[in-house]
């Protein structure tokens, strides 16, 4: 019987596939990575009897990036990163294993069907997944085709059915495009970043960011929210005068009327016109005027629309929005939520769709309407060929969902009703007067039907604009009249919706990328959100901006973005070569990047009103091993030590507390030691400054600590605190950490893993002896007389904290809880965005670490 394998882009998305395919009758298995099930089921497969395998990957298999000695920050030259650094393809979670684990499930496979998400990205990861299972699959038979591709936009019954029985075949050119987006972004985003972070933290202190980052989309992203901040600084406010009157009829009718002329800019001359005005008792109707007007239902819902209304209506950021959005997607409630289209094909069931809603109880009775009048052709929209617009594909609750799923599962589908209705009706009634010379209206709406805006109730017509029955000739009394004095104000900052509407307007980025783009300037602090989720750039962000305009413009319009985001289109669209176009864009950039450094005193000269120079920043905290004198700490992102009087910058470990450690100093460069820590449910080791950014011996590589110094004799060092091999990580050392107690405890030098043991001992001390069954070095603890866990009035115990019977239950295993996931100093890697990651389920027991070791396992919150 022949084999089948199949992949979908997420684990949950794989069950649902595979339940629906085999009718519920398939057995599920964990995959060798522990993230990934594999269901399999018997069926039929281009006329034949086959066997189903059916999994997942999660996201993007492979990342791009250079090879290692060119991500030495220190030793490469940025500008080589243009042109001359290779590039190679690496597993994008190495933890994951998912090449060997889709080699393990492809071999001997002889189809292979593709289910990822039907965009660019999805494109890209199926040559990803073929890439790993092709060489292991069964020989085709002459030029039988052995590769598929399945096209869905929802997780139903009928799309997923339909899309088994006609297969085609995935799109080379789709995901040439999304190779050639990843390189551009990777090359210009990391010459330009490496550059500045590093020539701009070398000189000033409080930057207050860990990378001084450039991308070819982030940055005219962050160059429209600054031109608003422009703005609104240069804006002068200017007077004008307004003049206002209420008239009223009988005791129940009372209206304010507005200013034909609307406003003047002149005080004298407003003056002149509430004189006229004032000597004026009665408003006489010149005209009554009515006219039967409507409100239009929305367009057919997509991304960007989406992302809009989630912000400003819901108070949801674009990357959150898409991240609950993906989940009601996977979980079969919407169709996919990344398209630009907003028309629905004539093929497509509107009537179905709608009839799922029939039985919620928020939109039931609208819902029962249109089904029994007949529903209205949704309005014509724009056809992006990509996917339907965003669609309810099934009912749900709130209890379901939880409230942000059901927030934005309620919009979605009121928005999809609302389509699908008629447009809301009223009568617009305008009311002319005359009060002496000047002239005056008034304007109110009556509802003659709700339409659309039975289901958007917050786009209704508010029933206080309805205006009294009137007509030419009827006089109403002058009750007040007021000359306002008001002043014009400058806009405000902008919303994430309004940023959103101009990043579509103008090319930068995708659906799909536009969240990312808006998280990252957040991320980087260069932008903060404000209430309203408005945009406030942050010194940072205003400078470097300025800069860019300073140097060359080019760098943060959007033009040339751009004209990019057009190329990579038109390789999707098999019209524009991948080389040629990779080559031309990386050259402009080149020559942009060359003008760039030999400018940059022009942006340093902004730098240096806005920021301190390092000299002038931090507080003294330890020795330096050259000079003996003081260096400062830096606590800005990304923390360091400068010593002005060499003139050296040290690097730390990160998203932690620094202290002074003892003042100890490194046996080999007399640099005082400091300690660094994430509390006291955390991590903690010393380290020397300089072999912190120098490492000593040629098996230690930058970023260690004294926990993984291989330095033979020092007290600080792996030899003299090492106890044992990490429980849970293959490479880790358990390194005990004598500043913890009374709270004892040892961590792995590696991994996040934290033994808590001997809890309240009076001393705890690291044997040159070893386990004789583990190997594990052994411990001395001395344990207070009156809580002594040992026989008769013995206070000292010397055993193996794994093996010793009298040690086994004072040993306690946790997973330290992180302030980030990241807790090394040094440069970040700095790539395009890319789809996100499922992992599988966490472990909850664990027995292992040697024989006759058992060790509880307490989950306190792991990092990220």
């Amino acid at each position: 019987m022949k084999t089948v394998l199949m992949v979908a882009e997420k684990p949950s998305l794989a069950q649902s596939i595979a339940k629906i395919l085999s009718r519920g009758s398939c057995s599920s298995r964990k995959g060798l990575n522990g993230a990934c099930s594999v269901h399999e089921y018997t069926g039929s497969f281009m006329g034949q009897s086959v066997r189903f395998k059916m999994t997942s990957v999660c996201g993007h298999v492979m990342s791009l990036d250079f090879i290692g000695k060119y991500n030495n920050w220190d030793k490469v030259d940025p500008a080589e990163l243009f042109s001359t650094a290779p590039t190679e393809k690496k597993e994008a979670n190495p933890k994951l294993n998912m090449v060997k684990f889709l080699q393990v499930e492809g071999r001997g496979c002889d189809y292979v069907v593709l289910w990822l998400d039907c965009d660019k990205e999805g494109e890209n990861i199926c040559f990803e997944v073929l890439d790993a299972i092709q060489p292991v699959m069964n020989k085709a038979y002459c030029n039988e085709s052995t590769v598929f591709r399945a096209k869905f936009s929802s997780i139903t019954d009928t799309d997923i059915c339909n899309a088994m029985n006609h297969l085609g075949e995935p799109n080379r050119n789709e995901a040439l495009s999304v190779d050639a987006r990843q390189e551009l972004d990777l090359r210009i985003g990391c010459a330009f970043t490496r550059f500045q972070t590093k020539y701009f933290q070398g000189k000033y202190g409080n930057l207050d960011s860990a990378l001084v980052s450039f991308g070819p989309c982030q940055t005219p992203t962050l160059g429209f929210c600054v031109e608003r901040h422009d703005k609104i600084t240069s804006f002068k406010p200017e007077p004008y005068w307004v003049i206002q009157t209420k008239v009223s009829r009988g005791k129940d009718v009372s209206l304010t009327l507005d200013w034909d002329r609307v406003r003047v800019f002149d005080r004298e001359v407003a003056q002149m016109f509430l004189n006229i005005v004032k000597t004026a008792r009665e408003a006489r109707v010149e005209s009554v005027s009515k006219k039967e007007k409507a409100k239009q239902r929305p367009q057919a819902l997509n991304t960007v629309e989406m992302l809009r209304v989630a912000s400003s209506a819901l108070g949801m950021g674009p990357q959150h929005t898409m991240q609950i959005a993906e989940r009601l997607y996977t979980q079969g409630y919407i169709s996919y939520p990344r398209t630009e289209t907003t028309h629905y094909p004539e093929n497509f069931d509107l009537t179905g769709a709608l009839r799922q809603q029939a039985s919620n109880p928020f939109w039931a009775d609208t819902v029962k309407a249109l089904l029994s009048e007949g529903i209205n052709r949704p309005r014509k929209g724009n056809d992006a060929g990509d996917h339907p617009p965003i669609t309810p594909m099934r009912s749900a609750s709130e209890s379901e969902l939880g409230s942000d799923g059901w927030r934005l599962f309620d919009y979605i589908t009121r928005h999809f009703i609302a389509t699908l209705s008629y447009d809301c009706k009223y009568l617009q009634t305008t009311i002319a007067f005359s009060v002496s010379t000047e002239s005056f209206t008034c304007t109110g709406k009556t509802l003659i039907s709700a339409g659309f805006t039975e289901v958007m109730p917050w786009q209704s017509i508010p029933e206080e604009e309805s205006l009294p029955v009137c007509e030419r000739g009827d006089v109403f009394t002058v009750d007040e009249v007021k000359l306002l004095e008001k002043h014009t104000s400058p806009p405000d900052y902008l919303t994430e919706a309004e940023l959103i509407t101009l990043m579509e307007k103008h090319g930068i980025g995708t659906d799909a990328s536009i969240p990312v783009h808006i998280n990252n300037i957040c991320q980087r602090n260069y932008v903060t959100v404000e209430s309203g989720r408005r945009l406030k750039p942050t010194n940072l962000g205003i400078v470097l901006v300025h800069g860019y305009y300073k140097t060359d413009a080019e760098l943060v319009l959007p033009t040339i973005r751009s004209a990019v985001e057009k190329q990579l289109n038109l390789i999707a669209q098999g019209k524009a070569n991948f080389k040629q176009v990779l080559q031309f864009t990386l050259d402009i950039f080149k020559r942009k990047f060359h003008y760039f450094v030999d400018s940059i005193a022009s942006m340093d000269e902004l730098m240096e009103v806005s920021f301190s120079p390092i000299a002038a920043t931090g507080k003294p905290l330890s020795r330096c091993g050259k000079c003996h004198r003081f260096m400062k700490y830096i606590q800005a992102k990304p923390s360091r030590l400068h010593c002005s009087h060499c003139d050296e910058t040290y690097s730390l470990p990160q998203n932690g507390a620094i202290k002074l450690y003892k003042e100890l100093r490194c046996p080999l460069d007399e640099f005082e030691l400091v300690l660094w820590s994430t509390g006291s449910r955390g991590k903690s080791y010393p380290l020397c400054p300089y072999c912190y950014s120098n490492p000593p011996f040629r098996d230690m590589k930058k970023g260690m600590g004294c926990s993984e110094c291989t330095h033979p004799t020092c007290q600080h060092s792996l030899n003299s605190l090492g106890i044992g091999q990490c429980v849970e990580c293959e490479n880790g050392v358990l390194v005990f950490d004598p500043t913890s107690g009374p709270k004892w405890r040892m961590a792995c030098n590696k991994c996040n893993v934290v033994v808590h043991f001997f809890e309240n001992a009076h001393k705890v001390r690291v044997s040159s002896e070893s386990c004789e069954s583990c190997e594990a070095s052994l411990v001395i603890v001395d344990f207070n007389k009156a809580r002594s866990p040992l026989p008769g009035d013995e206070t000292q115990h010397t055993g193996c904290a794994f093996c010793d019977p009298v040690f086994q239950d004072l040993v306690e295993l946790k997973h330290a809880a992180m302030r980030h996931p990241m807790h090394r100093g040094g440069g970040g890697q700095e790539t395009g965005p890319r789809k996100g990651q499922e992992t599988g389920p966490q472990e909850t027991q664990r027995q292992d670490g040697g024989p006759g070791c058992v060790l509880r396992v307490v989950h306190t919150g792991r990092p990220g």
